[in-house]
């Protein structure tokens, strides 16, 4: 291969006339392995290497996220981000900064890879792997057993329990605990409180049981995850376990999973299993994607076999447990990754 020489000045820079012909240098051979390879081998570790946008946009993430830059996510007063992190149960802080090294935390859309970048944890959506991390301490999902009678809306002009009181009473049980999670600070932007004096976490319903029906319903003023979980499009599994009046027999789960005409459309479940059966009454478990209105109650009736008793058991991934009726705990770092997950958060 013939090369010559462009000056400039006394300097002389080596330029190679390489043609039309790929140029791989030694660095490229040693990582081959074997100097004497085939096109299509030379073709294959090509195709193995970054395209370049791809190349081009990683460069552009991480030049962005440099202290200084148009997006940078630093913010002077903030806090470190692996104590964010550390603090929302990630990880360990020594093990936080070596996940922020490796490039697989993002701030406001934007990949940080140094730890001591400093964020707003009530203000900022910080990922990891792709998944959101709750940092705001502010923003609270917790799980109640609903007993029956209770009624799920904010108030009720006839008087009765709402859910809204057995929120409000566990903010109120847990206002220390709170205070110490960072409560009555900066108010998130997914957070939303109700009296404005006392400032107070507001737990609003996510999603509705009727008040004869008891069982899991989740309390939260987490508005992204709400909305999603009540969006039709993002409709989520739910498990109940029905006492019906009746012997059930064998037919039913059947046509109950091929799907019956209700008055709203046609509806299936997707699993039907009997618990337990007599002459005097029978117990079911049914697991399906509606949310309609009493629809198990309905689907029940249309086959001929009324609810005695409804508690839903499982939503999603999250299960009742041994939790008692009128108990309420808050969700696990877990709990929330695997709700996030289902809801594509």
């Amino acid at each position: 291969m013939s090369t010559r020489s462009h000056s400039t000045g006394n300097d002389e820079v080596p330029l190679g006339d390489f043609g039309a012909e790929e140029f791989y240098d030694e660095d490229d051979i040693e990582e081959l392995g074997d100097a004497d390879l085939t096109p299509e081998e030379i073709a294959a570790f090509d195709d193995g290497a970054l395209a370049e946008d791809e190349e081009a946009r990683l460069v552009d993430e991480r030049s962005r996220a440099s202290r200084g830059g148009e997006d940078d996510p630093h913010v002077h007063s903030g806090q470190r981000l692996q104590k964010v992190l550390a603090h929302a149960g990630v990880a360990s802080r020594r093990a936080c900064e070596a996940i922020i090294a490796a490039g697989r935390v993002s701030v406001d859309g934007v990949i940080v890879t140094e730890a001591g970048v400093r964020v707003d944890p009530t203000r900022q959506e910080i990922r990891v792997d792709g998944s959101r991390i709750l940092t705001d301490p502010d923003v609270l999902t917790v799980m109640l057993h609903k007993p029956a009678g209770v009624v799920t809306t904010m108030e009720d002009p006839e008087g009765r329990p709402t859910v809204a009181e057995l929120g409000e009473r566990y903010v109120a049980e847990r206002a220390d605990e709170l205070s110490r999670r960072g409560t009555g600070g900066a108010q998130g932007a997914g957070a939303y409180r109700g009296d404005g004096a006392s400032g107070r976490i507001r737990l609003v319903h996510v999603g509705r049981l009727d008040t004869d029906t008891e069982g899991l319903l989740l309390l939260s003023n987490d508005g992204e995850l709400s909305h999603r979980l009540m969006h039709p499009s993002y409709e989520i599994s739910k498990t109940y376990v029905a006492i019906v009046q009746g012997r059930v027999e064998p037919w039913v789960p059947r046509k109950l999973k091929r799907g019956i005409e209700l008055e709203d459309g046609l509806i299936s479940a997707d699993r039907v299993v009997i618990k337990d059966s007599g002459p005097a009454g029978s117990i079911l478990e049914i697991t399906l994607h509606s949310g309609r209105n009493r629809i198990v109650r309905r689907m029940c009736d249309a086959v001929g076999h009324p609810v005695i008793r409804l508690s839903r058991t499982r939503l999603g991934p999250l299960a009742l447990g041994g939790l008692k009726p009128g108990a309420m705990r808050a969700l696990t770092s877990e709990e929330i990754a695997a709700l996030q997950r289902e809801v594509g958060l």
